[in-house]
């Protein structure tokens, strides 16, 4: 058997070799970054939230109640504070208000008054008898003017502005257990 093609001079190792450590050394530079993204994945977690603290802004959660509860205490709640009801479904409720001038200039015009509505959706919590009530906050111009009519949603601070009225409304509604 002829062995002289297996074997290698000193020369032609190192040719054969420096692709090899660039490799080895282009991988070697990779593992600080791939230490850092590992490392931000585990310190960080999946972020996310629990059923029971999500809804975001302004939510809040009414614990052994039901939706009818739910409802009734909200429509005795937000009429004390000049809202009126717009609308009532199952699970949401909506209330306006006629917004001050400083509205009126700010979201519309000298001529088309502004009303404030604030929808508020009753989100059931899975497994339990617990509800998450949520406020969504819109500017309307022209409301009740058929075809003419906008709405535009107000940004999420706007939501947290309904947190204590929630919160009265939670008060009134909690333990009225399940329908």
């Amino acid at each position: 058997m002829n062995f002289s093609l297996l074997t290698l001079s000193s020369a032609s190792l190192r040719l054969l070799a420096r692709p090899l450590l660039r490799i080895r050394y282009g991988c070697a530079r990779m593992i600080p970054l791939c230490l850092l993204v590992l490392a931000s994945v585990l310190l960080a977690g999946c972020l996310t939230t629990p059923i029971s603290q999500s809804g975001g802004m302004g939510s809040v959660t009414v614990t052994n109640s039901n939706p009818n509860a739910i409802t009734a205490a909200a429509q005795s709640v937000f009429p004390n504070y000049g809202y009126t009801c717009h609308s009532s479904k199952f699970y949401s409720i909506s209330f306006d208000k006629n917004s001050n001038q400083f509205a009126n200039i700010m979201w519309g015009s000298y001529g088309c008054p502004q009303t404030l509505r604030v929808k508020v959706t009753i989100i059931p919590i899975p497994g339990t008898n617990d509800y998450r009530i949520s406020p969504r906050v819109y500017t309307v111009s022209n409301d009740g003017e058929s075809g003419f009519q906008s709405k535009r949603a107000l940004i999420g601070l706007w939501n947290t502005e309904f947190g204590s009225l929630l919160k009265q409304v939670a008060a009134q509604a909690c333990g009225a257990g399940p329908q």
